[in-house]
């Protein structure tokens, strides 16, 4: 009887420490969200959106497609089973904490919060096939998806200054200040993306509602906060060259610049030549590229806790 007390559970066997494997999937649940991202703007560029015309059923009387659906079922059902994968690598990363879901709060909340966006999100996309595309509703259940890119980054940084034992500089209040602009402008841009998507032509099936705005006029709103974002992220990296802001927040400034200039020619070029969705699609990669890029400059200039040493 006490040697069947003494045996360990399996939770003893779960480690106390951010080790390679919680990095990992970390970075796994980083990779996916993404991932849903770029799968869900194949289902509307291919036009499935409606390839299941139910949830959660996929069609009345069945959870799957039928033949008779063809290739547009096949590509809606793929991207729902998306879901369950991510729903897989949330699971494993909270269930890899549980030791340190006291130690290491932060890390619980932010899995949790993971967790649970990811069932509200599959809810939206049924809300989504219920008001047969609806743009506004398709918009927000790309915002959302959005969201949990950036937690996802967040939870990325915070297990990997732990694991790679990173320290962080000292960063003065006007790099705060001015990365709380960047990250804002990134997101206004983002928002505004999707006024400009719910405008045009790729409404993911022929029946589907579309703004009724002038597609230039939205197009313009579009780009302003991307102005904004340029402009700071220019004032950054003088700052951070003058003030010494330290190699990780300088390479995180050197992503964010190289990914804004991508998107830009992007977005030009798609907007010029007829939006062509092989650049619609990487558009939206784009996007939620924008968006850990800027996330990840604001999370070393705001939110990591400061220390005087230097950084490794």
């Amino acid at each position: 009887m006490s040697a069947e007390l003494a045996r360990p559970s399996w939770a003893d066997k779960l480690p106390t420490r951010v080790t390679k494997t919680v990095y990992g999937l970390a970075i796994a649940s980083l990779i996916s969200q993404v991932g849903i991202i770029v799968s869900g703007g194949a289902v509307r560029l291919t036009k499935s959106g409606l390839g299941c015309s139910e949830w959660p059923n996929c069609m009345p009387g069945t959870m799957t497609p039928v033949p008779e659906m063809g290739i547009h079922g096949l590509i809606e059902f793929g991207n729902r089973l998306l879901t369950f994968v991510l729903l897989a690598i949330a699971i494993a990363f909270l269930v890899s904490i549980w030791r340190m879901r006291t130690t290491h709060r932060t890390l619980f909340v932010l899995g949790w919060v993971l967790l649970l966006g990811i069932p509200f999100q599959g809810v939206i996309g049924g809300i989504t096939v219920w008001s047969r595309l609806n743009p506004w509703v398709v918009s927000l259940h790309f915002l959302l998806s959005m969201t949990l890119v950036m937690l996802a980054m967040l939870l990325v940084n915070r297990t990997a200054r732990e694991y790679k034992q990173l320290r962080t500089p000292v960063q003065d209040r006007t790099i705060q200040q001015v990365a709380w602009v960047a990250w804002f402008a990134a997101i206004l841009a983002i928002i505004f993306g999707t006024i400009v998507t719910g405008t045009g032509p790729h409404a993911g099936d022929a029946t589907a509602p579309r703004h009724m705005f002038d597609p230039l006029l939205v197009t313009r709103m579009h780009t302003a906060p991307v102005y904004l974002l340029v402009l700071a992220t220019v004032i950054l990296l003088v700052l951070a060259a003058k003030r010494q802001a330290g190699a990780q927040f300088t390479r995180a400034l050197y992503w964010l610049v190289a990914i804004i200039l991508v998107q830009a020619a992007i977005g030009y070029i798609q907007h010029f030549i007829g939006l062509p969705i092989g650049l619609v699609i990487l558009h939206m990669l784009g996007s939620g590229l924008l968006g850990i890029a800027a996330t990840n400059v604001w999370d070393k200039a705001v939110l990591l806790p400061k220390s005087p040493s230097i950084e490794n």
